[in-house]
């Protein structure tokens, strides 16, 4: 049941109105046909398998094609930077991701991230989980990029934040619900070795990377309190 509020949520946000299309083709509801359906595995998260046809450029209907898709509900991040010390607090744990792949060292640096609940915002979510994972308040939430992480094998899209906050020496350590069997340390980072890190290459978490060069863009305006950037 939390996942289909989980989902029903996605799905009510997926139909608001989003930035008008000025380059790419603006949809229409014929433009696709499911012939078949099947939701081939459902858990936490869940895999959809679909045969359908969908519009083409010239305007034709295309052969059917067989898609499956992960879903996992939309996701809030958020990179917590203090604008006074000028830092930041990333979060690290093993990822399930890199660990399938073969990665042997499957441990990440990452922003703060999680599921955004069935019955709460983004912006609430991007909150809650400041505090589960880090033990922060945020006292401001700035908007920064939403988009889809891999639009061709998953329905997840990601609401991204720069959350403005306190991050004295003592807020880094260990962390994380362990009802979720979350093991979480958290690292506070100058600005400047948080895009050290990305350009080495150890940060290799796309919403992180996006984050740090989104803050390096913004980071200015914030330090002399126009959050609005």
């Amino acid at each position: 049941y939390p996942m289909m509020l989980m989902r029903g949520g996605a799905t009510a946000r997926a139909r608001l109105p989003g930035a008008a299309p000025q380059l790419r083709r603006k949809g229409k509801a014929d433009d696709v046909a499911v012939a078949k359906f099947a939701q081939v595995y459902a858990n936490y998260f869940s895999v959809e398998e679909y045969d359908l046809q969908f519009r083409r450029f010239d305007g034709s209907m295309s052969t059917v094609v067989n898609r499956a898709i992960f879903l996992s509900g939309d996701a809030a991040v958020v990179l917590p930077y203090d604008p006074r010390r000028d830092r930041v607090l990333v979060i690290e744990q093993f990822r399930m991701g890199p660990f399938a792949r073969g990665d042997n060292n499957p441990w990440l640096i990452e922003a703060v991230a999680g599921r955004v609940d069935g019955g709460e915002t983004p912006e609430e979510a991007a909150r809650r989980e400041a505090m589960e994972e880090a033990g922060l308040e945020l006292f401001d939430l700035i908007p920064a990029k939403h988009y889809y992480p891999s639009p061709a094998a998953m329905g997840e899209y990601l609401y991204t934040y720069v959350g403005l906050t306190d991050l004295p020496d003592d807020a880094a350590g260990i962390g994380g619900l362990p009802g979720e069997a979350e093991d979480i340390r958290a690292h506070i980072l100058p600005f400047e070795r948080l895009m050290s890190l990305v350009e080495s290459g150890e940060i290799d978490n796309a919403p992180l990377i996006l984050l740090a060069y989104w803050l390096d863009r913004h980071r200015s305006a914030m330090r002399e309190g126009r959050t609005g950037a």
